[in-house]
């Protein structure tokens, strides 16, 4: 592995685990092995490489994003496949990430909110149109409104004031959330589904333990 990629892939562990604001360029190189000069030979300061890491967990994103949709028999099991992939993604994960992009990092932030009315606004709205085509959705829903608030109730997970990260884990918060909006969308058809795959997925995690 090519040191710039090794540089990135320490800083992406480090910022998942203490946030980006608390882990200096100092630490990163400590934890390499490697003095601080050699990581400015890669990334020129501390915004170009948290926007390097940023723009690329945003790329995984948006790959398991489509993997899922792809590879989903229906809307429910499309959110399903997505809901694992999130856990994947979220595990140890420090949820002072977002804000601290928000209050230190501009245009990585910018990049954020691109890729968070864009790309993801779009997945979720095919989503529900799809699960409205397929019966498993009610007909009534407004796909634009449901997709704006589904994505402000994703971020909201983060908010720290909101749900204290010493009672419960970003996993959990997002199963709940995202649930919730299943059951809300679901019409009888939907709702056998949704338990049917809720199940799976209880037996999954528990499998993995």
């Amino acid at each position: 592995m090519e040191l710039k990629d090794r540089i990135k892939q320490k800083a992406d562990e480090l910022y998942r685990r203490y946030g980006i604001k608390s882990v200096t360029m100092d630490e990163i190189a400590t934890q390499l092995g490697v003095s601080k000069k050699t990581i400015y030979q890669s990334f020129k300061d501390k915004n170009e490489l948290v926007d390097a890491v940023i723009a690329e967990m945003l790329e995984y994103n948006k790959l398991c994003c489509r993997e899922s949709r792809d590879e989903a028999d229906n809307a429910v099991h499309e959110v399903y496949l997505g809901m694992a992939s999130l856990q994947e993604m979220l595990d140890n994960m420090n949820p002072s990430i977002l804000f601290d992009i928000e209050r230190g990092h501009p245009q990585t932030f910018k990049r954020f909110i691109e890729f968070k009315y864009n790309f993801l606004y779009e997945i979720m709205k095919k989503n529900v149109e799809r699960g409205k085509k397929e019966e498993l959705y009610r007909p009534d829903l407004n796909a634009e409104l449901i997709s704006k608030v589904r994505i402000e109730t994703i971020m909201m997970a983060f908010n720290e004031e909101i749900f204290p990260r010493h009672q419960y884990s970003l996993v959990y918060i997002q199963q709940q959330l995202i649930e919730y909006f299943l059951f809300a969308m679901a019409t009888a058809k939907g709702y056998k589904l949704i338990t049917k795959y809720q199940k799976e997925f209880a037996e999954k995690k528990q499998l993995q333990k």
